[in-house]
């Protein structure tokens, strides 16, 4: 399967503003890359992208007064397989995890393990510990917070949306990592691209995602609780302990979001249907 990609982001600023950004596609899935045309910054090249602590790409760049417009796009191949699903793996002991598991075990900026430990254990801890525990904690997500993009709140985090009952992917996702946190799992953020490939059409406009993937049985599965279905072509943008780790745009200053424009769609789905408009 080949999967179109990309995105077009324009962001005014009042006075020269540094930033970095995160919208190249994960190192471990360059290789699937068919083509892609390069970033362009309002008609400039961009910087090659360099790699940060968590294994991601991005660029560094001062943005001009007014309004700046980035711009990139390409094919990546898929497999067009529905993701893994966990069935028993079983939960690793602390002492046996892999040295880059322990740092997704922590408290991090959006999810409150000291303050939600109690409550995982109380939901979950009756459960058999691996699977099955991870299983529930989806279910429970899924089910406690209701989605809408009026509900976004760039400060939200997993104990404020199990509180509040409400929330968007990023929300979703930061309650699933604090609760399999909360109960020795390793859990990680990701966000990236996840068009409507395989499942009905959402009338709603494409937009990045996030997700999460837990460690177990000795590997990394994806999961969602927003969605808590199993998807087609998702495309990892970057990794790390929550959003605070992977902003597709941080600003070192204020700045305003003018156009917001995303692109992730079946090649051959998206030609057929041109087709059938055209006939």
């Amino acid at each position: 399967m080949l999967i179109r990609y990309g995105y077009r982001l324009g962001v005014r600023v009042s006075v020269r503003t540094p930033a970095l950004i995160r919208l190249d596609i994960h190192p471990s899935r360059r290789g699937d890359i068919i083509s892609e045309t390069p970033l362009r910054v309002s008609g400039l090249d961009a910087d090659l992208p360099v790699i940060d602590i968590h294994g991601n790409l991005y660029r560094r760049l001062a943005l001009q007064p007014g309004e700046s417009v980035f711009e990139l796009s390409g094919v990546v191949e898929d497999s067009g397989a529905f993701e893994a699903q966990l069935s028993n793996e079983p939960a690793w002991a602390i002492e046996d995890l892999p040295e880059d598991c322990l740092v997704y075990l922590l408290a991090s900026r959006y999810c409150e393990t000291d303050q939600l430990g109690s409550s995982a254990w109380q939901l979950f801890g009756h459960l058999p510990d691996g699977a099955a525990r991870v299983r529930a904690v989806v279910d429970y997500v899924h089910n406690h917070l209701t989605f809408g993009y009026r509900f976004a709140r760039p400060t939200r985090t997993a104990l404020e949306s199990h509180q509040e009952r409400v929330g968007v992917c990023r929300d979703f996702a930061h309650l699933t990592i604090a609760l399999c946190r909360s109960l020795n799992i390793p859990a990680r953020y990701v966000n990236g691209y996840l068009g409507d490939i395989g499942v009905p059409k959402d009338p709603a406009p494409m937009d990045f995602s996030a997700w999460v993937e837990v460690f177990l049985g000795g590997q990394w599965f994806t999961l969602d609780a927003r969605h808590n279905t199993p998807r087609i072509g998702r495309v990892v943008i970057a990794r790390g302990r929550d959003a605070a780790d992977v902003p597709m745009l941080h600003t070192f200053g204020p700045h305003f979001l003018t156009e917001f424009t995303v692109t992730t769609e079946d090649v051959d789905a998206s030609q057929d249907a041109a087709q059938r408009i055209a006939a």
